[in-house]
């Protein structure tokens, strides 16, 4: 997600940089241009015009630079449709699989107001890494061609989007069934832009629906420190429970009843249980190493096989992709299932957590605390801190730090170490920590999940201490 010396690179989830220098038009061009070259070389669906729509969120310039974008590709013989409005992200990656043969998306997701970016979407998800790495290659080397906007067809996806999302949840029927208030936290972001369409009832309270590049000052991540004024209103309105959306709507959170934050750790397994039991799921359980055990103890008893993969929802989606896969889960806030595009999509998972309390007529917090009674408990915590230098080799870091490990942690044997991306210790009793550096800046993520707020706090701050000794993490 980063340039350095005119060198693009594709990040977890496409490439971003601070606007008027990393991110500007001359990017932009450079990025169409390589992405022309590429799919010139490829040849990709040769037999037929190559198609691609292009849309952006609400961002400063995010619609010149969509444009300029639509442009490039236009004067390289590529069919463009760009939106004529903001629109979520899951949008691109519907189309890149029904409609277009790619998507392209401007946008900066949760990242702070003074960064934007592109997002690629092939066959519904996100461009996986063999792609982006060859792409990079391209746009390294690439010499943009002049466009104008004369080719440029310019056309509202709105419908067919929300179309999708009607196919896959019954918006209105839903709304019918829903006994009491709901909040839903648009954070400024695209989501709104779909406000007055999927959320009409009177019983549905919307915050931050505005349009402001700013953000309000605040990066629109779905994180508990981001959301107090969401989980207020819920305590005061007695809400059945709130939403917030992040920038560009493909990631969501919850809060329920009583206006307590759920973490994913939470979420995920709420969403799960239900879906298995709805829709009678069977396939694997894909989720990031970020996450944790009440997921996979839902999948076990049910005798569904479990598979953790490296961070980032284009390692779930191309399992969901090849593979017979139930549920797919990541730790920032992203959820797929079985049935829809393998892509995150915070509207769609808003209207499941919608339909879940239509149908089962019970508070979220008591919803929830069925889970937790059947599963146990979840007290997830993650923690950043900086480093003096990068890691650059994680799997190296992981190697170094395993031979520093205990027998014992919290009293508990180590039952499995997984060094997929940095290094997970799993506890005999399912409780675990992750060491996990950025790779491109000074900066480790520490996670870690427990039954209780005591022991994840011991493990974070056991895990913080072992990568640098004498670090005081209170």
């Amino acid at each position: 997600m980063t340039v350095h010396s005119n060198h693009i690179t594709f990040g977890t989830d496409g490439f971003r940089g601070i606007i008027s220098m990393d991110f500007n038009f001359d990017t932009v061009r450079k990025i169409a241009q390589g992405l022309s070259d590429f799919t010139a070389y490829k040849n990709i669906r040769s037999i037929e015009k190559k198609h691609v729509a292009v849309g952006y969120d609400r961002r400063f310039m995010s619609d010149r630079f969509a444009r300029v974008f639509s442009e490039v590709l236009s004067a390289n013989g590529i069919n463009v449709v760009l939106s004529s409005e903001p629109v979520p992200t899951p949008a691109l990656s519907y189309f890149s699989r029904h409609k277009f043969n790619a998507g392209i998306m401007i946008t900066a997701s949760h990242n702070e107001h003074f960064y934007n970016g592109v997002k690629v979407k092939q066959d519904g998800r996100s461009a996986p890494p063999s792609v982006t790495a060859e792409l990079e290659s391209y746009i390294t080397r690439a010499v943009p061609m002049a466009g104008s906007s004369a080719n440029v067809t310019v056309k509202s996806f709105r419908k067919d989007y929300l179309s999708y999302l009607n196919s896959r949840v019954k918006i209105d029927a839903v709304l019918a069934k829903l006994k009491g208030k709901i909040v839903v936290d648009f954070m400024h972001g695209c989501g709104a832009e779909f406000a007055e369409e999927i959320f009409k009832s009177k019983n549905v309270i919307k915050l931050r629906c505005k349009r402001d590049p700013l953000f309000g000052g605040v990066s629109p991540e779905p994180i508990e420190k981001n959301l107090s004024e969401l989980m207020q209103t819920v305590r005061k309105e007695k809400a059945l429970f709130g939403i917030a959306m992040d920038g560009d709507a493909d990631r969501f959170a919850v809060i329920d009843d009583k206006g307590r934050y759920l973490t994913p750790c939470q979420t995920a397994p709420l969403l799960f249980e239900y879906l298995l039991e709805r829709s009678k799921l069977k396939g694997k359980l894909v989720q990031a190493v970020s996450m944790g055990y009440l997921t996979k103890r839902i999948a076990r008893l049910r005798n569904l096989a479990v598979e953790e993969v490296p961070v980032g929802f284009k390692y779930i989606a191309e399992k969901m992709i090849s593979e017979d896969i139930s549920f797919g889960v990541e730790e920032s806030g992203g959820y797929s299932w079985k049935g829809n595009i393998p892509e995150r999509d915070g509207l769609l998972s808003t209207l499941l957590v919608m339909e879940i309390a239509a149908a089962v007529k019970k508070p979220l917090s008591e919803v929830y605390g069925n889970i937790e009674n059947k599963y146990g408990k979840s007290v997830f915590i993650r923690n950043d801190f900086k480093l003096e230098k990068p890691v650059t080799n994680k799997h190296s870091f992981a190697v170094k730090l395993k031979k520093k490990l205990p027998k014992l942690i919290l009293g508990k044997k180590i039952q499995e170490i997984n060094t997929i991306d940095g290094l997970k210790v799993i506890m005999e009793d399912d409780s675990w920590f992750l060491m996990r550096p950025s790779g491109t800046e000074p900066l480790m993520r520490v996670y870690a999940e427990t039954e209780s707020q005591a022991k994840t706090r011991h493990l974070i701050d056991f895990s913080a201490k072992l990568v640098s000794p004498g670090r005081d993490t209170k």
